[in-house]
C-alpha cells in the first residue's frame, strides 16, 4: 500500500499503457474477451483516482503526491508529476469517462483489438497533460493524445458522405474530419512549442513551478526586445494553441466535423475530456505564467468567449443533424469556461474572480458528464435507425419511454435546469463575471436563452409531436435502450444529480485550489 501511495500518479498515468499492451496480446478471434478485458483494466485507474481523491488534502499549499524522475538530463527536463484541486478534478473525470466510453464501444465489431488499444493509449495522453509539471513533458503528452484520436476518427468514423478536400478532390467525410482535426491542433501547437523552447533555453529548465517564479519576475530586455513585448508574443502563442483546443470562435470549425464523423465513444471522449485540455492549459499555464498579459487582454478573451457562447447556440439551433446539434452545443458551453477564466484574469484575487474561476473549473467537469451522455444517447438512436436527421424522427416517446426519460434528464442538465449540475457551474460563472465583465456577460445571456431553444428543439423533434409510423412497425420498429446502455448512462446521471443537489463535495476541492492559484 505504501508503494501505491508513493507512486500513485505514475500508476494512474501509465497503467493504461500496460493495459493497452495486454490487449494487444489477446486472441484476435475473440473480440468479446478483448472488450471485457479492456473495460476491466480501465477500471483500475478509476479506482486509483478515487483513492487519490480520498487521500487528497484540500487547502494544502502547492502540489501533492509529487513524483520526479529524470527524463532528459541534457535538457534539464524531468517526468515531474503532481496534482492540485484543479488537476485532480480533471483526472477523476478522465478515468471515469474512459471505462464508460469503452463500455459504450461494445457495439464496435471491426478491428476491436486495435480500437481498444488506441483508446487506452488516448487515456494516457490525456492524463499526462493534467499531471505534468514539466513544460516539455506537458507538450509531449499534448501531442501524444492527438494520434489515437486521429486514427479513431479516420478508421472507425462514419462511412457515409464525402467532403471536398481541395478543388475537385473529394475524400470520405471521416478522412476529411480527421485530417482537419490534426491540422488545426498541430498548427496551434507550433507556436506553443516555440514559446516553451524559449522558456526552456532562457532558464535552462522546463520545471513549471521554477519557470513560473523566474518568468514572471523577469524584466529588462530579451532577444533585443523589451521583455514585455516578448512575453506578449509568447502569451498569444499559448492562447492560440489552447483556444483551438477548447475550441472558441473562430477556431472552432474543426469540432463539428470531428464530432459528426467520430464513433460514438470517440465523440464522448472528445467532448468529455479532450476539449478540457485547452481550458486546463489556460488555468495551469496562461494565468500563472502571464498574469499581467492575461489582465491586459482579458477583454479579448471575454469577446472570444461570448462569440463562442452566442454563435455556438445559434449554430446549434440551426442544425438538422442531431449529432451536429450536440457538437455545436459544446462550443456554446465551453464558452462559459473561457468567460470565467477571462473574468479571473481581469480581476485576479478578488471574490468575484474566485467565484468565476470556481464556476469555470466546475463547468469543465459538468460539461464532460452531460456532453458525453448526450453524444452517447445520439449514438444509441443512430444504431437503431441509421439516421441522425431530426426530421426523420418525431413522437418516439411512446415507443422508447426509458430512452426518452434519460434523454430529457441529460438534456435538462445541458440546458442548466436548477437541481442539476449544469445550473451550478453556469450560475457561478455568470455571478462571478457580471461585476467584472458586465457587458460581455449580458451579451452571453443571449446565448443562454438560445441554449434552452436548441435543447427543447432537439427533444421536441425526437420525442414529441405526431408519431412517425416508420419506426412503429416491421423491421424498422424502434427498440428500447438496453441494460448495457443504461449502465453506461447510470454513473453520469448519478453525478449530474448529486452535483446539482450537493455541489459542495467537489467545489470545496476546486475552491481551495483556485484561491491558492491567485
Amino acid at each position: 500500500m505504501e508503494f501505491i501511495h508513493a507512486h500513485i500518479l505514475t500508476l494512474i498515468l501509465f497503467f493504461p499503457v500496460l493495459a493497452a499492451v495486454i490487449v494487444l496480446f489477446l486472441p484476435k478471434d475473440k473480440p468479446q474477451v478483448t472488450r471485457w478485458t479492456a473495460f476491466a483494466l480501465s477500471l483500475i485507474p478509476l479506482a486509483l483516482s478515487i483513492y487519490l481523491w480520498v487521500q487528497f488534502e484540500p487547502g494544502k499549499p502547492g502540489f501533492q503526491f509529487e513524483e520526479k524522475y529524470v527524463w532528459y538530463a541534457a535538457l534539464n527536463s524531468s517526468l515531474h508529476l503532481g496534482v492540485d484541486g484543479i488537476s485532480l478534478t480533471m483526472v477523476l473525470l478522465t478515468t471515469l469517462l474512459t471505462p464508460v466510453a469503452l463500455l459504450a464501444s461494445f457495439s464496435v465489431s471491426d478491428r476491436v483489438k486495435a480500437y481498444m488499444f488506441l483508446f487506452l493509449l488516448l487515456e494516457t495522453g490525456m492524463l499526462g497533460v493534467f499531471l505534468a509539471l514539466d513544460l516539455l513533458i506537458f507538450f509531449v503528452f499534448w501531442e501524444v493524445g492527438l494520434v489515437p484520436m486521429y486514427f479513431l476518427i479516420n478508421q472507425w468514423g462514419s462511412e457515409k458522405g464525402e467532403r471536398e478536400l481541395w478543388k475537385g478532390v473529394k475524400v470520405q467525410a471521416r478522412n476529411y474530419a480527421s485530417l482537419k482535426f490534426m491540422i488545426y491542433t498541430m498548427a496551434g501547437s507550433l507556436g506553443l512549442l516555440l514559446a516553451i523552447q524559449l522558456l526552456g533555453v532562457l532558464f535552462q529548465t522546463y520545471d513549471l513551478p521554477v519557470l513560473t517564479e523566474k518568468w514572471t519576475a523577469l524584466e529588462g530586455t530579451l532577444l533585443g526586445l523589451p521583455v514585455a513585448t516578448v512575453k506578449t508574443v509568447a502569451f498569444w502563442a499559448f492562447v492560440v494553441a489552447f483556444a483551438i483546443k477548447v475550441p472558441v470562435w473562430p477556431f472552432h470549425t474543426w469540432l463539428p466535423d470531428a464530432h459528426t464523423e467520430a464513433p460514438t465513444a470517440g465523440s464522448m471522449i472528445l467532448a468529455g475530456v479532450l476539449l478540457k485540455l485547452g481550458a486546463y492549459g489556460f488555468l495551469r499555464l496562461v494565468l500563472p505564467l502571464y498574469p499581467a498579459e492575461s489582465a491586459r487582454y482579458a477583454g479579448a478573451l471575454a469577446f472570444l468567449a461570448v462569440m463562442a457562447i452566442v454563435f455556438g447556440a445559434f449554430a446549434s439551433y440551426g442544425q438538422k443533424d442531431f449529432k451536429r446539434l450536440v457538437a455545436y452545443s459544446s462550443v456554446n458551453h465551453m464558452g462559459f469556461v473561457l468567460l470565467g477564466i477571462a473574468a479571473a484574469a481581469k480581476a485576479s484575487g478578488t471574490l468575484d474572480a474566485t467565484i468565476a474561476m470556481n464556476g469555470a473549473v466546475l463547468q469543465m467537469f459538468n460539461h464532460g458528464l452531460s456532453a458525453a451522455g448526450m453524444f452517447f444517447l445520439v449514438g444509441v438512436i443512430y444504431e437503431r435507425t441509421h439516421t441522425r436527421n431530426l426530421d426523420d424522427f418525431g413522437g418516439l416517446f411512446p415507443l422508447v419511454p426509458v430512452y426518452g426519460g434519460i434523454l430529457i434528464f441529460t438534456s435538462m442538465a445541458s440546458l442548466g435546469l436548477p437541481g442539476l449540475n449544469g445550473f451550478v457551474s453556469e450560475f457561478l460563472v455568470v455571478r462571478g463575471s457580471w461585476p467584472i465583465l458586465t457587458v460581455y456577460t449580458a451579451i452571453a445571456m443571449i446565448g443562454l436563452l438560445f441554449t434552452g431553444a436548441y435543447i427543447l428543439k432537439g427533444i421536441k423533434q425526437v420525442l414529441h409531436g405526431p408519431l412517425n409510423e416508420h419506426w412503429a412497425h416491421g423491421e424498422h420498429k424502434l427498440t428500447e435502450i438496453n441494460t448495457r446502455e443504461i449502465v453506461v448512462m447510470a454513473p453520469l446521471m448519478a453525478l449530474i444529480l448529486v452535483i446539482g443537489l450537493y455541489p459542495a463535495w467537489i467545489l470545496d476541492v476546486i475552491n481551495k485550489a483556485v484561491m491558492m492559484l491567485f
